[in-house]
């Protein structure tokens, strides 16, 4: 009896996994998850396989970030090309809420199907933002924030009761960069003009009938009808399975020959994720961990050191932080360079501190939804003594120096202390911005304009010369092949997660900073309250923090 025919299948409720699990613990919280490299690599590797007959995803979620929708995007366009019939189905593109995205990806496929009872929200995108002036001053909590310059609106939030200008400046432009790639790539997948697609997201949520008239979708259905349909286009019979599962099927197969790949050469990829700290990478069940200094740049060294790894890839996804440990990991970077290829593959978002690392690289990719620039500073504190006087608590202190409490949250600054404070600005700013024009080989005037401590989606940040390619980690993947010499392949097979450090090594004590274990994760049960506040726009990670990053 003939093999029924294989069909694949994508669920997107959740967000994928854009970084391998840090620790065991993670691993284990992530079972269920499917990684972004695992779908895009199994869509790649479908689209040549015989046994594979077509792809159906369930797409109403929404719940990837702009630049991930991008990368898949991408993958399903690369698997249609082989001919097989790719079908996307959703409950709702949003019950009563945005389905912007969530259909934006389903617009890649050739057939979009839809529920009856559902709807298609595509209204558009908004961003917005918390203003909490007013209530500290009622609390008596007094923001002291200084920034370079005026986009660097991270403390916005505390120093501001309203939008700056120049805060709805550069927000507005992220949304409507964004909503003009949507927007061009919707209306050139649904045969609609750009303006009558305009017209239906003034106009909606869309029912699923009115949806279909107007040309958003093509079939109305439930989910049996939708799995019939594509069985019947099959040849009937069909056999389910997951991307992520079919891939792991076939890496297992793969990695009998990983010993042989290795000796004709590989791409080491490394990844950076979270807040830019010092020290080691963080990994906590609470939080998203962080990317440390120590332990980014012991893994760039041991990929230098590795004679199978011929080039590298960093992926980065990041809303910056420290100074300092920013400036650590692009000093590894340029060393790195100087004996293999670094290519930057910018994810999400990849700014401030999260650009600063990035853009010594030989190539600087980034999606075209990434976001990412954000070429500025900002410091300061909150000062309780208002509240602190109004409660009747009194605080005290015995110094010796001048400035011992120049940091202590409970007073604000002197005015000696706020010169101390600016000048210290200016400089990481005169810094930061000299380097941008060293990497980028940009003059400082220009840089200076798109700097500014201004946010830009990696389609604008390319125009500007902030990044080098548009795309995902499978475009960095390839320039890395060419850059390296390494034969042009278009799948991951000679890609590898580095360093690969062994569970029981991760126990042990590091040797010295060369060590593999210097290169691991160290695990902080409860998170630390630093990435609290990095995720309601403290500069708490460090002076090279993102400002508030729109979501949909």
């Amino acid at each position: 009896m003939p093999v029924a025919p294989l069909v694949l299948e994508l669920e997107l409720h959740t967000p994928l996994m854009t970084t391998p699990p840090q620790d065991p613990l993670a691993a284990l919280r992530a079972r269920n998850r499917a990684q972004l490299s695992d779908v895009l690599e199994g869509l790649r590797r479908a689209a040549e396989d015989d046994k594979v007959a077509g792809l159906i995803a369930q797409c109403d979620g929404g719940s990837q970030p702009p630049a991930v929708t991008q990368e898949l995007r991408d993958a399903v366009q690369q698997f249609r090309r082989s001919g097989k019939p790719a079908v996307a189905w959703a409950q709702s593109f949003g019950e009563l809420g945005p389905g912007t995205f969530g259909y934006y990806l389903a617009s890649a496929f050739d057939e979009i199907w839809l529920q009856p009872s559902g709807d298609v929200g595509l209204t558009g995108l908004s961003a917005r933002a918390v203003f909490l002036r007013d209530a500290l001053n009622q609390l008596g909590l007094q923001p002291e924030f200084s920034q370079r310059h005026e986009y660097k609106n991270a403390a916005d939030m505390f120093t501001q009761a309203q939008f700056t200008d120049a805060h709805r400046e550069a927000l507005g432009r992220i949304v409507e960069s964004t909503g003009e790639q949507i927007i061009t790539a919707v209306s050139g997948a649904r045969g609609l003009s750009a303006d009558r697609l305009r017209e239906l997201i003034d106009s909606g949520p869309t029912s699923a009938d009115d949806a279909k008239t107007a040309g958003l979708i093509d079939q109305v259905g439930y989910r049996d009808e939708v799995y019939n349909a594509v069985n019947r286009r099959v040849g009937g019979r069909m056999r389910l399975r997951y991307v992520g599962r079919y891939n792991h099927t076939h890496s297992k197969n793969e990695a009998i020959r990983a010993p042989i790949q290795r000796r004709r050469g590989s791409v080491a990829l490394v990844y950076g994720h979270g807040p830019v700290t010092v020290g080691r990478s963080s990994a906590s069940p609470f939080s998203g961990g962080s990317m440390g200094a120590d332990t980014i740049s012991a893994a760039l060294r041991a990929a230098v050191k590795d004679e199978s790894v011929k080039a590298i890839v960093f992926r980065v996804d990041s809303p910056g932080g420290s100074y300092v440990a920013s400036d650590t990991i692009r000093r590894e970077v340029l060393l790195a360079r100087r004996h293999k290829p670094v290519i930057a593959s910018m994810g999400t978002v990849a700014g401030s501190g999260g650009y600063f690392v990035t853009m010594a690289a030989d190539v600087v990719v980034a999606s075209p939804a990434t976001i990412t620039g954000s070429i500025g500073v900002l410091g300061g504190k909150l000062a309780p003594k208002k509240l602190l006087d109004r409660l009747g608590i009194h605080l005290d202190s015995v110094n010796v120096g001048e400035q011992a409490d120049m940091f202590s949250s409970h007073e604000p600054f002197s005015e000696m202390q706020w010169e101390i404070v600016n000048r210290w600005m200016d400089r990481v700013y005169d810094d930061f911005t000299a380097k941008v024009a060293h990497d980028r080989e940009l003059s400082r005037e220009h840089v200076h304009q798109v700097a500014r401590g201004r946010i830009w989606t990696g389609a604008d940040a390319h125009e500007h010369g902030l990044v080098d390619e548009l795309g995902g980690l499978t475009t960095a993947v390839r320039l890395a092949r060419l850059r390296s010499g390494l034969p042009a392949r278009t799948d991951l097979a000679d890609v590898r997660a580095f360093p690969k450090v062994p569970f029981l090594e991760r126990l042990k004590p590091a040797e010295s900073s060369q060590s593999p274990a210097a290169a691991s994760v160290a695990m902080r049960p409860w998170g630390p309250l630093s990435e609290i506040a990095t995720s309601l726009g403290l500069p708490a990670a460090g002076p090279l923090t993102m400002p508030f990053v729109p979501r949909h």
